[in-house]
């Protein structure tokens, strides 16, 4: 295994078009990574450029101790899983799994070998001699899977493998390639759009929009400190809720929305430049507590879910979202009272979005 780095990577496409701006990332040997992101933020362009599949227009790409630029994707020692499983349809599971060692001129005991360790590894043994069309999308996943991992590859590289599998499946897996990856030991980095995908799977988190990093870190690191309003409200579902307002000392600290009015809390020390500027105040839906509370809002949609409960409001104008446990007796047009913890208050600077922190 090996481990990437990338320092200053970019991508510009004919015409000036940026589809990755740089993109410094160091992945360590056996670490597993997943990129996420909206669609068009350069995730899978950032991937590409690991595989070879896209030339760097900038900055350089290292697996390992070689820099690879200039190598080709053959000669890259990576696998790529891609969202279609690519498998051929004439050939059997046990020759598609084999068929890039077959190219490389591996011994047969040696192919034989690594099917068959790979097969055990992933529970398709008894499928071997199926066809690609004998197979659920599960099943084929796991083939793709098989072929990569019986070429012993320095990384690995997943791009949105699991968008055509149903939920379920997706779910189950998520839960196989995470098992993968602690069997193996190797160097995963995993594409998706699916930030609970990346939550779940992830050890670093690459957060991407506009072609470029928003913030690399460990999954709850994201979601307690976000570095900015895009990442924050990027990461949990549903996603954080924001206000537009200011900071005034009135009667102690407080916030300041339309028709809206919070206590802060004393212990709070903001910059004197902060006061009476515009700035945004984030709460996540699950920490905003229903019952008595500074805030009194009229329900206009409730989603039941059984272990949970969905409310939704408009405050100030702007759509309110609350995630409840268990079973709210409540009603639409009802008048709820609603309290936001300060320890689970975010604040963001309203120009260029960047988290402030109170003292």
């Amino acid at each position: 295994m090996a481990r990437v780095v990338m320092e200053n990577a970019g991508k510009i496409y004919p015409g000036g078009v940026v589809a990755a701006s740089d993109v410094s990332l160091q992945i360590a040997d056996g670490e597993f990574v997943v990129l996420v992101g909206p669609s068009g933020c350069g995730k899978s362009t950032t991937l590409r450029m690991v595989a070879g599949l896209e030339t760097v227009s900038s900055g350089t790409v290292s697996i390992g101790d070689r820099v690879v630029n200039d190598v080709e994707p053959k000669d890259r020692n990576i696998a790529m899983v891609f969202q279609s499983y690519a498998l051929y349809p004439h050939m059997s599971v046990r020759d598609n799994m084999a068929f890039g060692l077959k190219l490389r001129k591996t011994p047969e005991a040696e192919i034989d070998k690594r099917v068959g360790s790979a097969a055990d590894i992933l529970g398709i043994a008894d499928l071997l001699d199926r066809k690609p069309k004998a197979l659920s999308g599960g099943q084929r996943q796991r083939v793709a899977l098989g072929r990569a991992i019986v070429r012993d590859p320095d990384v690995f590289l997943f791009d949105e493998p699991l968008s055509n599998l149903d939920a379920k499946m997706r779910v189950q897996m998520r839960t196989e390639i995470s098992r993968l990856h602690h069997s193996l030991g190797a160097t995963m980095i995993y594409v998706t759009h699916d930030q609970v995908e990346a939550m779940t799977m992830g050890e670093r988190i690459v957060v991407m929009n506009d072609g470029r990093i928003q913030q690399v870190d460990t999954p709850m690191n994201l979601y307690t400190k976000p570095v900015n309003r895009f990442v924050a409200g990027f990461i949990g579902s549903p996603a954080m809720n924001f206000l537009d307002g200011k900071i005034v000392r009135e009667d102690g600290l407080r916030f300041v929305a339309d028709g809206i009015e919070l206590s802060l809390p004393a212990a709070w020390q903001p910059k004197d430049d902060w006061l009476g500027r515009e700035l945004t105040l984030g709460v996540r839906p699950e920490h905003l507590i229903v019952g008595d509370g500074a805030i009194t809002a009229t329900l206009q949609v409730i989603e039941p879910l059984g272990n949970e409960t969905l409310l939704y409001f408009t405050l100030g104008g702007t759509p309110f979202t609350v995630r409840s446990q268990g079973n709210i007796q409540a009603k639409v047009g009802e008048t709820i009272g609603l309290a936001l913890p300060a320890e689970h208050l975010h604040l963001f600077d309203s120009d260029n979005g960047e988290a402030l922190t109170p003292g």
